[in-house]
């Protein structure tokens, strides 16, 4: 991505070595936004009258939702092994880009408490004490999921932290520090591991507010909507072409410049990668609705 070299023409131009290709790319193209764009109309399942996105069940042609995470029962107490103190270790996880956000203990009491309330509860060992996660600092974390692992002494927490710091120094996560000497966290700490696609855009954003000379992402920011537009126009056609040819390894290498490029104008008009994340998760609860109605709403498929 970083060696393809820079263009002048405006946005809605193709590079001229792509002209030889433009009459099967137009038709693929072509065919492919208006299967797309026809479906929609015919089945009316891809989008609520709300703009919500909702998957399609193709058998009963009929839009379902994903099923919705669920906790565990109390029941599942007796079959984990807590320590010789009554303990049990808890990883909290990010529900969207699975980044560690903090480890902490739990007793039967804490795990009880998370069951019933649906937000993190741990025991402090130096207080001896249950403690309600974010009940001070207001940083509440809601559990969207329980596992545990195979030798069910461990518990794995999906949630979602209230304000994005879930640890005390003020950090997105407690786990920041790399180096040999430990360091003070706060919100400038080393964000956590994540997702390729987050720590991408981590990437990207800190060019746009630090830009580095010879970067190629500062280049594109620089060049504005019309730079970016274009990159994006062009590695469009290419991936088109790459599914054409059905070239995985090439399919692969070109969805992954259309997300890059993606990402830059997202950098650009300063919109966050989770902002995307949040969207696609919320079009997963979508209600179900039926074609024909949807049908109605949506007008005549021609």
């Amino acid at each position: 991505m970083g060696s393809k070299p820079e263009l002048k023409t405006s946005a809605v131009s193709m590079n001229k070595a792509a002209v030889p290709w433009m009459p099967p790319l137009a038709v693929a193209a072509g065919e492919a936004i208006e299967s797309l764009t026809a479906g929609v109309r015919r089945r009316g399942c891809d989008q609520n009258d709300k703009g919500t996105a909702i998957r399609e069940d193709l058998e009963h042609n009929t839009c379902s939702p994903e099923p919705s995470m669920q906790l565990l029962s109390p029941t599942v107490i007796q079959h984990l092994r807590f320590n010789e103190a009554g303990l049990i270790p808890a990883i909290a996880q990010d529900w969207l880009d699975g980044a560690v956000l903090m480890m902490a203990w739990m007793n039967s009491t804490a795990l009880e408490a998370t069951l019933s309330s649906g937000e993190a509860h741990y025991w402090s060992r130096s207080r001896q004490t249950l403690w309600h996660k974010g009940a001070t600092s207001g940083h509440i974390q809601t559990v969207r999921g329980i596992r545990y692992d195979c030798d069910a002494d461990v518990l794995l927490l999906t949630v979602e932290q209230r304000g994005d710091i879930a640890c005390h120094t003020g950090a997105r996560s407690c786990f920041y520090d790399q180096t040999d000497k430990p360091t003070e966290g706060g919100a400038e700490a080393l964000p956590p591991p994540s997702d390729a696609c987050t720590e991408l855009f981590q990437v990207i954003d800190g060019r746009r507010r630090h830009p580095e000379p010879g970067s190629y992402t500062n280049r594109l920011l620089d060049g504005g909507d019309n730079r970016i537009l274009k990159k994006i126009g062009e590695e469009s056609a290419e991936f088109v072409m790459a599914c054409k040819d059905d070239n995985p390894e090439e399919i692969a290498g070109e969805a992954a410049d259309i997300l890059f490029h993606m990402q830059v104008a997202l950098a650009h008009h300063g919109v966050s990668w989770r902002q995307v994340q949040e969207v696609l998760a919320a079009r997963r609860g979508a209600p179900r609705r039926h074609s024909e109605a949807t049908q109605s709403s949506q007008g005549p498929s021609d």
